[in-house]
């Protein structure tokens, strides 16, 4: 009868995040509708930061989710002018209790096919009650800022060069909705009983 395997007693070490492509910071982007220019300055994730509150530059700055949250504490004087992205892998629980902190939370989007952002930025408005800027960094598209709008985005930093004047266009590419969202907390047919 063959023996019982024995529990190994080596520790795994965990495994360090896997670092993917990373939100570009744009000198431009849409704000509430209108082009302006871009005041805040994103920090990105390298796998070896090497970030304390000291050493952190002056100004407007978006930090990462793990470093936002390693300093937070330290970083109670500059409240007004940290920001936070969360990467396509971390939750808006992740520093939800924290959002009426903030003035700004960006969602990352790797690709445009990657929908957690969506998600994330309807949890901060809905169950966290965020009301500061929510800014989709990264790669979604232009037909996407419509639905980005539904869910609590109210800023749009896109990748690359972008017409942004033209884009804002697509922010009214539908007049009306029938299903309740961010941007409109009642259905139509509730809205039409109403009228």
């Amino acid at each position: 009868m063959p023996k019982p395997a024995e529990k190994s007693t080596v520790k795994k070490t965990p495994k360090a995040k896997t670092i993917g492509a990373q939100p570009e910071n744009p000198a431009q982007l849409i704000v509430d509708g209108k082009v302006a220019d871009n005041q805040w300055n994103l920090l990105p994730l390298t796998g070896e930061e090497e970030v304390s509150a000291d050493n952190l530059v002056a100004g407007k700055i978006i930090l990462p989710a793990s470093v936002w949250l390693a300093l937070r504490e330290a970083l109670q004087d500059r409240k007004q002018e940290i920001g936070v992205w969360l990467d396509s892998d971390e939750t808006a629980d992740l520093i939800g209790e924290y959002a009426g902190e903030l003035p700004l939370i960006a969602a990352h989007f790797p690709a445009f096919t990657d929908g957690r952002g969506f998600t994330a930025a309807r949890l901060l408005r809905e169950r966290y009650g965020f009301t500061g800027e929510m800014r989709a960094v990264g790669n979604f598209i232009r037909d996407q800022l419509s639905y980005l709008t539904r869910c609590g985005f109210n800023a749009f930093a896109f990748q690359g060069e972008q017409p942004l004047s033209a884009l804002t266009e697509s922010l009214r590419d539908f007049s009306d909705s029938y299903q309740a969202a961010v941007d409109q907390p009642l259905p139509i047919h509730r809205r039409r009983a109403l009228a």
